[in-house]
């Protein structure tokens, strides 16, 4: 495809084209049209809305200004909450948070990676117990 060609096409879907297209290069721009394409909006084994919020939680993690915007107001156009938003964000947080302290602990990863395995089987255990009872 030419890039007024794929210009056209991405106007189609968003009503402009992004500066973002306008700098790739020729020799590349169709390859990253198409797999902007599939990656961003082709449904998948994870619902388009909970990939969003993945992405708003994976900005908040990079500092990505650019990302956060686009996430987040992708994920509201699937349907995303204020709250779901804001529930994306803490979890990263959270995450990130562990991360830096058992990382700079420098913990045992094979013992960390043992109890993780053992507490998520009494978890299984405990479910499968309730489920009988």
């Amino acid at each position: 495809m030419s890039r007024e060609e794929i210009y056209k096409e991405i106007e189609e879907m968003f009503g402009l084209v992004p500066s973002m297209f306008k700098v790739v290069p020729d020799s590349s721009l169709e390859l990253e049209w198409q797999l902007f394409k599939r990656v961003q909006f082709d449904e998948g084994p994870i619902p388009n809305k909970y990939r969003e919020l993945i992405g708003v939680a994976i900005s908040a993690i990079s500092k990505c200004h650019y990302c956060a915007v686009y996430h987040t107001e992708i994920a509201k156009l699937y349907g995303a909450t204020d709250a779901e938003i804001e529930d994306a964000v803490h979890y990263a947080k959270s995450s990130a948070g562990w991360s830096t302290y058992i990382n700079g602990l420098q913990l045992d990863f094979d013992q960390f990676k043992e109890e993780v395995l053992r507490a998520c089987e009494h978890v299984r255990s405990s479910q499968a117990k309730t489920k009988v009872a």
